[in-house]
């Protein structure tokens, strides 16, 4: 063997390694050998580098044998030569650590690497070393010898390592080897600091004798040419074991792979058993690959019947090979050439099925992953045909004799074999563009210079994989044609007849013609093999349909009877006749009259609402609520007031009787008030319908009637929504289950377009629904909560969910028999009967064998004399005894007869009534009719119970009814029965808890999707009561029992069975006989979970009780195990796959294919990871999942220019099968119907008026001014009327009373709390009319347009218009700014189209439009950009009209936002802190100038001025519907109000005659007490029209009131201060009250909503109102809040300590000169205005407590303050802007003259002086 030749191995290695494998052959007799080609091409593959460091890097292991060390001896160095430690021989510094920053001189094709010399360990040498001479990444390509430079002398050329180590004093004590020495690369960092790099691979990736990881990986010779690409075997990484429940992650090393674990094959790569040389072995026996082991553990995508049709594709071949027609299914070709077709032969055709998954893999390998198309053109090529048949034969080494290929596995090989082959481009391509979301699994890391792959030459192909093979024995043949493909064919089914392949599972046909591409072949010649291939061609109804055949043609009566025949035991026919006859002699102990007795301990805990549901619920509402709260506009929850639904269900009649119960108990009809139309449960059948026929005409009935009542929102809700995804024309012609009902049903355009009916679809498995093409928004999907992340917790649940995960979990524990296992005595009996019986489906099979092994365990377990007795048991299994004993005994022991249900799950409709007809009469042989039942679940059938078992269920649930018969599996809880479920999928049925087997032995395992694996193990799925032990903790849940009778169990189902028989036999004399437990001995634990500090068994949680004598409830074992969830018997192929996880953690089954309707839009895509959360699963099936044709979501492609296609009011409920989502869906009926109701009615302010005294001196309340009939107020009547100066508005309950000599206080004080009056006003719950005022969240279709969300009026046609003029009180002009929408223009003028603004527009005195309000309203508004009620559209009628909101700067663009198509004014900057009043200053004193302005154009126009609308509406941004009293019908309680219109209230008030002669107008709050009412109830006249306060409401004359302002400072009560003012300066003031306002509730923002904080921080803290002040000067916190406010709110809170005198002292108020101020509800304010001729109450006989003056002006005068009188010792406050005015202020008022003042009593707000404080002065009356 020479190396001179390209293309070859090198010969130094293929020698090493057979030298290895001969000496490792030699050494072992037990082990075989590792195969040289495992360890040439697939070496082991180490963990990707950390850090730059090997976890292991002080790991020594001497040379590449098993040799031991050879001492050796250095040479001694020249004298003189230097020998300290890090010097080289020269005396030149070679440490790393000095060579830092040095700059050195490295020749081409040199590299620095670091070597380590022993005699100093932590010191690392500098070297260069010719790079050909070193190992690449993999530990390949590495020459052999050594030149090296030394790289402190400078010394150049050693060729040897012994001189170079010698040269620089690395002191060795052993033979130098550069493998052992040189450890790392060096490299500059971006500092240009010589650091340490990774560290030189000289083995690889992996230790080949550590077995760490297998690497298929081709080594190429020294040519030019780069090696060849590498496939990997960590595709085949997880354990393969021959034990049915070893843990699946023991090994330290996660990429770790193990080949198989069978007899004479290593379960580790490359581990040798190290004993004395044997004779050698010529080569590997056949039996060397009997794997018992499951399938390569690489993420599986599909299984192996994806991608096809299921039909049969017939190969004819030639006459003479027509004898192997004698054996059922002779093979099945895997076709897979590069191009053309299968080659024609001829002959008969049955005995071969092609099959083209082989051809679809290659097909789907070749394309590269879309994640890298967008990066447009790139080096990334796909595997090559080569390579891939190359991978296919390894692939098919490694599995044993009883594993079929999943072409899923070989997917994933091909995946990580390309990526690992490219990896530096696809590194290259994420560095430039990464890609959110991708997670491709993790690789290696690499060092600089990672080779290309090279092409594999089909000249190199059969060499390679004939030597792959010669691993296996005669498992795997290749054989080489170079012809064509058909002569390959015909030599390999000429062998095959030749019985040359007897041995043999599969032959590669591999054809390497000259001119034509490779193509290839795999013809699967195993039996099993074979069988599991074909019936896995066949699509599910395709295999119903043959084994319905089957049974009916006669075929399995052969079958039949060599079940039947138990050799030398006899017939079980036989025997059950003698059986019979003993029976009848032995009536059953157990009659129907002993067991009417209730059970006082039985619940019915299905019906219970769980808090985990009503948190689902919510979490459907707020979606439902985020699709109406969206801009699109889909959902307009404000316009329904009823809620109607429909549950589409699958045509199970099971599951439709089980959600018509549910629906019956949960409430929702009632909370819906649908109890008068559902009287009785049969008619809540209305509301639930079977997805069959029959539901066309329910649903079109669903969508007229949608269509009639637009004002009812329809919820469709899709239960078990994954069962029918067909696509209608697809199930019209023929189609699967449910044959496209829903997509014709539920897909249709009415449905659709319906924008009152929202579709919830429901289901446990949604990943056939989340492809690419879904209906279904990611937004709109709702997952229930994980127990995982603690979610559970928040929710305080006293049941916990035992699923698929927690029974995969009890598979890992290792601590005992765990809930999800396999029976191995049944499969060993079924693989003998599938071979004696090749022609006959194996679920046929399979499903005589379990039922006559249930049959034999009843007549073993009856002891039934005649029976056969206990010489029947070895034709049973253990598992089936343990089952039929535990049914059996269950109810014998238990008072009450409780027992268990065993599930027993037949797909086939034929097989299941055959089951149920034979152990039906197995069991009235055997005479134990009356101990438990059998039914069959039949989904196109009622559930039928015999009559006796209904009457035992009625007494148990207490049921009085004569005709009551159970309709749903959930009713049979605690009867002992065998419920044989039928069906091809389950449909939704729930079962009940007393479950404590589920049979699934005979379900198929050769449809593996993700759907219909987890939907059969589903059935299991079991909720847990956790507080079922008292006080035990919530972690605290008993072990799952496995039976009464046996105690101890072993750990492992291959070894425990003469144990677990012996136990059994035991106790197996009669159920009569069994021996009571002692009652002082402890139960034993039986089956403990995964984690025995999570699930402790019985024994550790029954301690208290042990010492007990047994009570009827510790006897009962249904009650005993009902928190224990079912155990599960899976058939083991399926056990294998399912407990076997990929690399992300998660089962094998996440990985495949969801669903036979969808396909993989790439064999390249990331696999799923453990730590996915379900919306990012969903995300991921979302990318990387495409609908197949006759999926109904197929057809849903998005438009062009759109990249989705969802339906906006669709929704998903996604969670666990049997979790609750029942409950949970009809919990949210409940509770959306309660918000739409709840959406129509608004909290409104209802309060009665305060103040209110039926008492006023010198006035007789019966007198009535004006007929209660009169539409507007007579001004000389309302002249005539006093003044009301009392507010009564209930708000202000917390201010200062003001004084009017009219008005006697109540005594008694004030009757509510003073926590009521600040933390909760009074409401009511009103429903909005249709003349309603709406905020942000509303939107209906009349009203898109008013706000702005219609397209024709978007955000960006407002333009910003500024606007200046001046006032004298400010003493500057005053720049506002107006936000005017395109579409209001027209209400401004302009001094030309688009130029600057010059006024708002008003109407004239004499105009007058029906459809049209002349007044301009102002709303002031902060915070409430979203709750305000800015919306007047519905409350104006129609009605045109100008509507302006009045902001803050800094809200500018949040209001715009919002209500796009509103004017707004923009208030200054300087008022960005101000309070209402300086919004109310504004609006009036914008709105006079502007009045003069309009006047202005009048009079140039021609016209006289006067006749400008003068009026403005000052509206609060509450006020949300308002009432008008009809006059016309009468009550006994008096007038009744009515909602009007806004509209109407206005156009009212404005036709009003003479209204310019009244300054302010405005009308009554709403409260729900009649107007005319007093206070007792009894009548009292109410005035249609009265002068008073007003507020809220306001229509205000700009004109008259030009010399009232309002405060511009004011905070608090500005409304009130500026009414006392417009009284005194003689304006009149009218209020409707025949009208009324009706304020809503608005907990968010507003001006009333203050926070006072420091201005050290802005966090608000507790600040006490006495720290609002404090003296001038002094050191004191101040605070980050306006003065005005902290004066007003010092003088609201501390008034009675300002003002002792005045406390509780009505008839001697304080004196406030020209202002109201708020001095706190104790003290009462008279008010008087010093302006000449102003209006003022008589004070000549009034004493006053205390005397207020507030910023007074020139009208106050020292002779106007002599005209009152004063209490002695009277308190006066003089409030000023700063101090020298405080001063003037009391010389010039001669204040000294009467009052005293100390200089302590000067006071400043608590403000910094920058912040401009207020300051005042208190003295006291002398």
């Amino acid at each position: 063997m020479g190396n001179s030749y390209a293309g070859q191995l090198r010969t130094t290695r293929f020698e090493e390694v057979l030298h290895n494998s001969i000496e490792a052959s030699l050494r072992s007799n037990t082990v075989v050998p590792r195969p040289v080609f495992s360890q040439l091409y697939l070496e082991a593959e180490q963990l990707p580098l950390h850090s730059g460091r090997v976890e292991n890097e002080e790991e020594e292991d001497g040379s590449e044998s098993n040799s031991p060390l050879i001492p050796y001896q250095m040479k001694p160095p020249p004298e003189g030569c230097c020998t300290t430690d890090g010097f080289c021989q020269a005396g030149r510094d070679l440490r790393l650590s000095s060579l830092v920053s040095e700059p050195l001189n490295v020749a081409p094709s040199f590299l620095l690497v670091g070597a380590k010399s022993p005699s100093a360990p932590d010191t690392l040498l500098v070297c260069a070393v010719d790079r050909r001479f070193l190992p690449d990444e993999r530990g390949r390509n590495a020459l052999l010898g050594f030149s090296g430079n030394c790289i402190g002398c400078g010394e150049k050329g050693f060729r040897y390592f012994t001189e170079f180590s010698n040269h620089i004093n690395l002191k060795l004590s052993t033979q130098p080897k550069k493998q052992k020495h040189l450890k790392y690369h060096l490299y500059r960092n971006n500092q240009g600091q010589l650091v340490r790099g990774a560290a030189i691979c000289w083995k690889g990736l992996g230790n080949t004798s550590r077995g760490s990881r297998g690497d298929w990986g081709i080594f190429s010779s020294g040519s030019p040419v780069g090696p060849i690409g590498q496939p990997h075997l960590a595709d085949l990484r997880p354990p393969l074991t021959n034990g049915s429940h070893t843990p699946l992650s023991q090994n330290p090393l996660p990429h770790t792979a193990v080949l198989s674990n069978g007899p004479g094959r290593p379960t580790v790569i490359g581990t040798l058993n190290a004993g004395p040389p044997k004779k050698r072995h010529k080569g590997w026996s056949p039996e060397s690959s009997a794997v018992k082991t499951p399938p390569a553990s690489s993420s599986s995508s599909s299984s192996l019947t994806n991608g096809t049709k299921p039909g049969r594709t017939h190969c004819p071949f030639s006459h003479n090979l027509i004898l192997c027609s004698s054996i059922w299914c002779v093979c099945v070709c895997l076709w897979s050439p590069g191009h053309g077709s299968l080659p024609q032969l001829s002959g008969k055709v049955c005995d071969v099925q092609v099959s083209s998954l082989l051809q679809s893999c290659y097909q789907n390998s070749q394309a590269l992953p879309r994640v890298y198309q967008h990066y447009g053109p790139s080096p990334i090529q796909p595997l090559s045909v080569e390579m891939q048949i190359l991978l296919t034969v390894y692939y098919l080494v490694q599995l044993g004799p009883d594993q079929v290929p999943l072409i899923q596995d070989l997917e994933q090989i091909f995946m990580r074999s390309w990526r690992e082959s490219h990896l530096r481009e696809i590194r290259q391509h994420q560095h430039q563009q990464p890609q959110p979301g991708l997670s491709l699994p993790q690789a290696p890391s690499t060092l600089p210079g990672l080779p290309q792959a090279q092409v594999l030459t089909p000249s190199q192909l059969p060499w390679l994989a004939q030597l792959a093979a010669s691993s296996c024995g005669e498992g795997v043949v290749v054989q080489e044609e170079k012809v064509s493909m058909a002569l390959g064919l015909a030599g390999t089914f000429t062998r095959l007849m030749e019985g040359r392949l007897a041995h043999t599972n599969y032959v590669v046909i591999i054809c390497t013609a000259k001119g034509q591409e490779t193509e290839s072949c795999v013809v699967v010649t195993g039996k099993h093999q074979c069988r599991i291939l074909v019936e896995g061609m066949f699509s599910p109804s395709d295999s119903l349909r043959e084994i319905s055949q089957q049974l009916s043609s006669g075929m399995t009566q052969e079958l039949t009877a060599f079940c039947n025949s138990l050799g030398p035991d006899g017939d079980v026919d036989v025997l059950l006749g003698g059986a019979a006859r003993e029976s009848r002699s032995h009536p059953p102990p157990l009659s129907s009259s002993q067991e009417s007795t209730g059970d006082s301990k039985y619940r019915v805990e299905w019906r219970e609402v769980r808090p985990i549901q009503l948190a689902v619920a919510r979490k459907l509402l707020s979606h439902v609520c985020a699709i109406a709260d969206s801009s699109t506009q889909n959902l307009d929850l404000g316009s329904f007031d009823r809620v109607h639904f429909l549950i589409c269900v699958p045509p199970s009649e099971v599951t439709f009787q089980q959600t018509v119960l549910h629906l019956w108990n949960s409430g929702v009809l009632q909370q819906l008030g649908l109890e008068q139309e559902c009287l009785s449960q049969r008619e809540a059948e209305h509301y639930v319908v079977k997805m069959d026929q029959e539901a066309r005409a329910r649903i079109d009935d669903l969508i007229q009637e949608a269509h009639r009542n637009s004002n009812t929102l329809y919820i469709v809700v899709h239960d078990h929504a994954h069962w029918d995804i067909s696509s209608g024309p697809y199930g019209a012609s023929g189609g699967d289950s449910g044959g496209g009902l829903v997509d014709s049903l539920l897909n249709s355009l009415q449905i659709r377009d319906a924008t009152n009916i929202l579709t919830l679809h429901v289901t446990s498995f949604p990943f056939a629904l989340q492809t690419q093409h879904t209906r279904i928004s990611p937004y709109n999907e709702i997952h229930w909560p994980s127990a995982f992340n603690n979610d559970m917790d928040l929710y305080h649940e006293k049941t916990r969910y035992f699923g698929v995960s927690e029974l995969l979990d009890s598979t890992r524990s290792g601590s005992g028999l765990p809930l999800l296992r396999y029976d191995s005595s049944f499969e060993s009996m079924a693989s003998v009967l599938e071979e004696r019986f090749p022609k006959l489906h194996s679920a046929v099979i399979r499903t005589q064998v379990l039922v006559q092994h249930y049959c034999v365990a009843l007549m073993a377990v009856s002891g039934r004399p005649g029976s056969g007795g206990r010489s029947i048991h070895k034709h049973t299994s253990v598992e089936t005894l343990e089952i039929v004993q535990s049914l059996l005994s269950s109810a014998q022991r238990c008072p009450t007869h409780h027992g268990h249900m065993v599930l027993l799950r037949i797909p086939s409709l034929a097989l299941a009534g055959w089951a149920h007809q034979r152990l039906a009469w197995v069991r009235q042989r055997l005479g134990l009719g009356e101990r438990f039942e059998i039914i069959l679940g039949n989904p196109s059938q009622a559930l039928s119970v015999g009559q006796s078992f209904t009457e035992r269920i009625k007494a148990w649930l207490k049921i009085q009814e004569t005709d009551w018969v159970p309709r749903t599996y959930l009713e049979l809880e605690a009867l002992p029965c065998i419920l044989i479920l039928s069906g091809a999928d389950p449909l939704g049925e729930s079962l009940p808890r007393s479950l404590k087997y589920c049979d699934l032995r005979v379900i198929s395992s050769s449809y593996l999707q993700r759907t219909s694996l987890e939907e059969e193990l589903g059935l299991a799925a079991y909720l847990m009561r956790v507080e079922s032990q008292g006080s035990q903790p919530l972690s605290h849940v008993p072990g799952s029992d496995l039976s009464e009778s046996d105690r101890d169990k072993l750990r492992s189902t291959d070894n425990e069975e003469e144990e677990r028989e012996n136990a059994l036999k035991s106790e197996l004399p009669g159920l009569g006989h069994f021996p009571p437990p002692h009652p002082h001995s402890a139960p034993q634990p039986l089956r403990p979970f995964s984690d025995s500090s999570r699930w402790p068994s019985k024994s550790t949680s029954s301690d208290s009780s042990s010492t007990l004598p047994p009570s009827p409830l510790q006897s009962c074992s249904w009650a005993q195990g009902v928190s224990r969830p079912p155990s599960v018997l899976l058939p083991r192929a399926l056990y294998d796959i399912i407990t076997a996880c990929d690399e992300g953690g998660l089962p094998r089954c996440t990985s495949f294919l969801p669903h036979l309707s969808v396909d993989w839009v790439s064999s390249f895509r990331p696999l799923l990871s453990k730590m996915m959360t379900c919306t990012e699963q969903s995300l991921y099936y979302r990318q990387w999942t495409i609908p197949r044709p006759c999926h109904m979501d197929s057809s849903n492609r998005p438009a062009e220019g759109r990249t989705d296609n969802f339906h906006p009011r669709r929704l998903l409920l996604s969670g666990p099968p049997q979790v609750g989502k029942t409950g949970a869906y009809l919990q949210f009926l409940g509770i959306l119907s309660r918000m739409l109701i709840r959406l129509m009615e608004v909290d409104i302010y209802d309060e009665e008026e305060i103040n209110t005294s039926e008492t006023l001196a010198g006035i007789d309340v019966c007198v009535l001014y004006t007929q209660p009939c009169a539409p507007w107020p007579i001004i000389d009547t309302l002249r005539s009327m006093p003044f009301d100066y009392t507010v009564h508005n209930p708000k202000y309950e917390d201010i200062s009373t003001v004084y009017c000599p009219d008005y006697y206080p109540n005594t008694d004080g004030n009757p509510r709390r003073k926590e009521d009056v600040y933390l909760r006003r009074r409401t009511a719950r009103i429903k909005l009319s249709k003349y309603a005022a709406y905020n942000t969240y509303h939107h209906c279709e009349q009203c898109h347009q008013y706000t702005g969300f219609n397209p024709g009026y978007q955000m960006y046609e407002s333009l910003l218009h500024g606007f200046t003029f001046s006032h004298l009180l400010l003493g500057e002009e005053i720049q506002l700014y107006f936000i005017i929408p395109k579409s209001k223009q027209h209400h401004f003028s302009f001094s030309q189209p688009g130029g600057q603004l010059e006024s708002m527009r008003l109407p004239l005195t004499s105009d007058w439009n029906p459809d049209c309000i002349k007044s301009p309203i102002f709303t002031p508004t902060t915070g409430r950009h979203e709750h305000g009620l800015f919306n007047l559209y519905h409350a104006m009628d129609g009605a045109a009209h100008l509507h302006i909101l009045v902001v803050k700067e800094y809200e500018m663009a949040v209001y715009k936002k919002y209500w796009p198509n509103h004017i707004m004014l923009v208030l200054p900057t300087v008022f960005n802190g101000a309070g209402i009043g300086a919004a109310h200053f504004l609006i009036k004193e914008l709105s006079y100038h502007n009045l003069g302005l309009e006047r202005r154009h009048r009079l140039e126009g021609g016209g006289p001025p006067a006749d400008v609308w003068p009026f403005i509406i000052v509206s609060d941004d509450s006020c949300v519907m308002w009432n008008a009293v009809d006059l016309d019908s009468h009550s006994a309680s008096g007038p009744v109000e009515r909602n009007v219109s806004l509209k109407q209230v206005l156009q009212h008030m404005e036709a009003c005659p003479d209204l310019t002669q009244y300054g302010l107008c405005g009308i009554r709050k709403w409260g729900s007490r009649s107007p005319s009412q007093g206070k007792g109830g009894g009548a009292r006249h109410e005035e249609p029209f009265s002068r008073g306060h007003l507020h809220d409401f306001l229509l205000l004359n700009v004109d008259l009131t030009q010399d009232v302002q309002y405060n511009e400072n004011r905070f608090m009560c500005d409304d009130v201060d500026f009414t006392l003012r417009a009284h005194s300066a003689g304006l009149l003031i009218c209020r409707f009250n025949n009208f009324s306002v009706m304020k809503k509730q608005i907990a968010i923002g507003g001006y009333r909503t203050f926070i006072i904080k420091t201005k050290i921080t802005d966090v608000p803290t507790s600040i006490q109102p006495s720290q609002y002040i404090c003296a001038p000067d002094s050191k004191h916190p101040f605070l980050a809040t306006p003065a005005q406010l902290l004066l007003e709110k010092y003088l609201q809170h501390t008034s009675q300590r300002l003002f002792p005198l005045s406390a509780r002292n009505y008839t001697h108020p304080i004196l406030s000169v020209d202002c109201y101020l708020n001095l706190g509800p104790e003290v009462t304010v008279c008010f008087v205005s010093s302006r000449p001729h102003s209006i003022n109450i008589s004070t000549a006989e009034l004493l006053f407590s205390g005397l207020l003056l507030c910023f007074c002006d020139s009208f106050v005068t020292p002779g106007f303050l002599k005209k009152f009188h004063f209490l002695k010792g009277a308190i006066l406050c003089v409030i000023c802007a700063d101090r020298s005015s405080l001063r003037q202020t009391v010389v010039r008022l001669e204040l000294e003259d009467e009052w005293r003042f100390r200089l302590s009593d000067e006071f400043q707000t608590a403000n910094a002086k920058e912040d401009r404080p207020l300051f005042f002065l208190t003295g006291k009356h002398i």
